[in-house]
């Protein structure tokens, strides 16, 4: 699994612009949290790109950057939870998830 840091405000411009060409994936994910570790090891053990298509996936370390939760919570309109999985299609977050409920099984259900 290919993430791609998400460190600076601007990149959720740039998210939004292109999940009009391809659903974007964030994963806000707290470096501390037991609940987080455990929901980054079971998508990353899971993950097979060929069941998600095109979706490029973004990984926020909350931790360090935490105004840029804030701004994903206002931009895409979702409530703040840690972890917590979006997917960003046509500039809306189509589909999030939390804690345990965050699964890849879950997500390639989204995808199809």
């Amino acid at each position: 699994m290919n993430w791609i840091a998400l460190t600076e405000s601007d990149q959720l411009q740039n998210i939004k612009d292109e999940s009009f060409n391809h659903p974007v994936l964030i994963l806000k994910h707290s470096t501390t949290c037991s609940i987080s570790g455990t929901a980054l090891n079971r998508l990353e053990r899971n993950w097979k790109q060929e069941k998600v298509g095109d979706l490029k996936p973004y990984y926020l370390d909350l931790l360090r950057y935490r105004p840029i939760s804030a701004e994903i919570a206002s931009i895409f309109n979702v409530e703040h939870q840690s972890p917590q999985l979006l997917v960003i299609q046509n500039g809306e977050c189509i589909y999030n998830a939390s804690h345990f409920d965050i699964s890849f099984a879950e997500l390639e259900g989204v995808m199809a």
